[in-house]
């Protein structure tokens, strides 16, 4: 949207004590095209960036309460990345030096020469990153916190490289939109952003589904077919749920992503291939890594900027606006009638748990609008509803791990914690077993009786086990 892009100019917070000089402020940035907010003291401007984003901020140094020294500080504990541009009349060298040593962008003193301060300024703005950045990179993502607007600072600071990102939460976040929207602010928007959930896709397909094939490389393979590393050639390759990529084919992509060629199934000619890789997981590769299911080389490799997106139970007061949106959602597929939760009903989805987060509140609110016979849904339908998704709403690689760890639980409470005999049930050897119980953390001596004995043949986890 070139027009509402044009229309975009960046945005500056001005903190002074001295009302007069606040305003000459406010006037003449202003003049010069940008977007300007002011605060009289330090503790009001803390307040502003709850729901004012700047590009940049310009205070006095000498203030009442916090000065703007301290103030530095508090923004740069929470937004590392934003420039802070200081003025004052007391300058002395040694305190400019300190101040640019501890991060300050610059540090003028008063009288300030304007034009110098536009300078400053317009180098704090273009370092920031966000100056003239049309905002329609963030579309589809609905929120007032300040936790994920301190995410998408760092998303669009993220997006002007075409450093590996490695984006972890919760199930049901949004980690996918945060992958969308880093690919619309990068350079590579008008390229393809091609997603992968690597727990949809057998590990006997994987290799095929990523590289491509050759035609004749296989049953079936009636004609060649480009993979979707290929498919990703100048754009984003997005690796949903990356934590549950098979170990052995970890290190075949690891080295796809080393020398950005692959080399498709049944050919021996390598294809070069120009991409930005993006990887999501609710896992904690780092234990991954030190359990052995996942490559150190490989994590480091897609580790290279580390987002994270808070859960919902983090960020409540979006509720109310993911719930109009959802609800607009639904209006828009023949729901008119509903308008909105009641005042009880909406305090009730402000204070529920949320452990499916977003995924889990459009479900809930899907299924209100659905079942509601009235304009307004009432608290009732929403208890309903909660009570009805059992709090969570799990993944597919969430369910499974679920059952898994039910199943196992159930053949150790059977066996009173015979592994051997447990295994055997299970048709799996006593070395996979244990790998199954190490995996879901499962002692099997606590399932066993006073009276209950091992097997003769049982021995220990790492005695007698194959290794």
């Amino acid at each position: 949207m070139t027009t509402a892009q044009a229309e975009i100019h960046p945005k500056v917070l001005v903190v002074d004590d001295d009302e007069k000089l606040l305003r000459l402020l406010s006037i003449k940035l202003s003049r010069a095209s940008y977007e300007v907010e002011t605060a009289a003291s330090a503790e009001r401007a803390l307040g502003r960036l709850a729901c004012f984003r700047p590009d940049a901020i310009v205070t006095d140094l000498r203030m009442d309460g916090l000065d703007g020294m301290q103030l530095f500080e508090r923004v740069h504990e929470r937004h590392p990345g934003l420039p802070v541009i200081v003025l004052t009349a007391h300058g002395t060298i040694p305190e400019a030096v300190g101040a640019t040593k501890r991060g300050v962008f610059a540090f003028l003193t008063k009288p300030f020469d304007g034009e110098q301060l536009l300078e400053a300024l317009e180098q704090a703005v273009r370092t920031s990153g966000n100056a003239n950045m049309s905002q329609d990179w963030r579309e589809g993502i609905i929120t007032r916190s300040e936790a994920m607007d301190q995410l998408f600072e760092q998303a669009g600071r993220a997006a002007r490289s075409d450093s590996s990102v490695l984006i972890v939460g919760q199930s049901g976040t949004g980690k996918e939109l945060v992958a969308r929207a880093i690919h619309r602010a990068s350079h590579r928007a008008s390229g393809p952003f091609v997603a992968i959930n690597c727990t949809a896709v057998p590990e006997t397909l994987l290799e095929s589904e990523l590289f491509g094939h050759s035609k004749g490389s296989f049953t079936g393979a009636d004609r060649g077919r480009p993979g979707l590393l290929q498919a990703s050639h100048g754009g984003t390759l997005f690796l949903d749920e990356i934590g549950d990529m098979p170990l052995g084919f970890q290190s075949r992509l690891l080295r796809a992503l080393e020398e950005r060629e692959v080399r498709p199934v049944g050919s021996t000619t390598p294809v070069k291939v120009d991409i930005r890789v993006i990887s999501a997981t609710h896992r904690d590769l780092r234990k991954a890594v030190e359990s052995g299911e996942f490559r150190e080389d490989l994590y480091y490799r897609l580790n290279v900027i580390l987002l994270e997106v808070p859960p919902l139970s983090m960020r409540r007061e979006d509720i109310p606006l993911l719930v109009r949106h959802f609800l607009a959602q639904m209006n828009e597929r023949g729901f008119g009638q509903v308008t909105g939760f009641s005042a009880t009903a909406l305090e009730r989805l402000m204070s529920a748990p949320w452990p499916g987060n977003v995924r889990q509140l459009r479900n809930v609110v899907e299924r209100c609008a659905v079942l509601c016979s009235s304009a307004l849904i009432p608290e009732t339908l929403v208890e309903k509803a909660l009570e009805g998704s059992s709090g969570e709403l799990l993944s597919l690689s969430e369910a499974r791990d679920r059952f898994e760890r039910d199943y196992l639980l159930r053949l150790l409470q059977m066996t009173e914690g015979n592994v051997s005999q447990a295994a055997r049930l299970a048709d799996r050897n006593r070395s996979d077993f244990y790998k199954l119980l190490r995996k879901h953390e499962l002692e099997p001596m606590l399932f066993r009786g006073e009276g209950s004995d091992r097997d003769s043949g049982e021995e220990e986890e790492g005695g007698g086990e194959e290794q």
